[in-house]
Formats: C-alpha cells, structure tokens, sequence
C-alpha cells in the first residue's frame, strides 16, 4: 500500500459514493512527474542548466542542418510565451551557448543558432539525459513499455489535439 492507497482508502471510507480511480491514477502520474522532472533537472543542474535551457539546446540540435530556428519556431515548439522564451535566449547566449543571427535580408528577423561551445554541451548532455531516463524506467519490464507509452499518448491526445 502506497500514499495514494491510503488517500483513496480514507474517501472510500468517507464517501463510498465517490469514484476513486481517477484520482489513484492522477495522483500517481503527478508524483511520479515530480519524481522525474527531480532527477533529470539534477542532471542539467550539473551541466549549468535549467530544465528550460536545456529544451531550448535540445530543440535547436534536433532541428538539424545549421542547428538555426526562429524565435517564433523554438515558440511553437516548446508551447512557451515570447516573454519566456527572451528570457531563455538571453540566459543561454550570456553563457556563449547560443547566438542571434540577423538577417541579411531584414535586419528585423533574427534566427537563433547553436554555437560550436552550444553543440558540444548538448551532444554531451544527451546521452547523460537518456541515460537518466532509462534508469528512471528500471521498474517497468519491457513488454509494459509500449504499452504504457500508448495509453498515455491516447490521454495526451485529449488535451493537444
């Protein structure tokens, strides 16, 4: 029996009526997200990071080619406003990760692009990032891997699309 056990318990003594289940599998996915979200910000910390930063990095480096989005691109992405997304640029780009491009063309449009000291941290961090994670799946064999990988991509589709 875990804490959520003993939460469902007390409402089912409390009001029998009421249908529990939700709130077992809600509250199980939310501690376990802040279990996760723990662990892996631990391991950006390390590099100099926050969770925002590294996404922002991560973003940038699987876009390919010359590693370039726009502003409003990496906004679209990561589902960020302008105003948090300035404030990740201008925290990455003080720390030499990132640097705004202007345009040739129109000195308003501005990319932005990894540097060379950007794409070294990322493709470092990486494979320490999935490597956390993996460890973080330990628990699950892995037949239940898939398996719960689609009955949440279901639920998340309820909400995205």
């Amino acid at each position: 029996m875990d804490g959520i056990d003993r939460v469902v318990a007390q409402w089912g003594r409390e009001k029998p009526e009421l249908d529990t289940l939700p709130m077992a599998l809600i509250g199980r996915l939310m501690r376990i997200g802040k279990h996760l979200e723990t662990q892996i910000a631990a391991c950006h910390k390390r590099y100099g990071l926050t969770l925002g930063e590294f996404d922002v990095l991560a973003t940038l480096r699987r876009a390919g080619g010359d590693h370039c989005l726009t502003p409003s691109e990496l906004i679209a992405t990561m589902m960020l406003t302008s105003g948090a997304m300035t404030n990740r640029l201008d925290r990455l780009e003080s720390k030499g990760l990132i640097v705004r491009v202007h345009s040739q063309k129109d000195r308003r449009s501005v990319s932005v692009a990894l540097t060379g000291q950007g794409l070294g941290l990322i493709d470092e961090l990486i494979v320490e990032h999935v490597k956390i994670q993996q460890g973080l799946m330990v628990s699950l064999c892995d037949a239940d891997k898939p398996l719960l990988n689609g009955l949440l991509k279901t639920w998340l589709a309820e909400f995205e699309s």
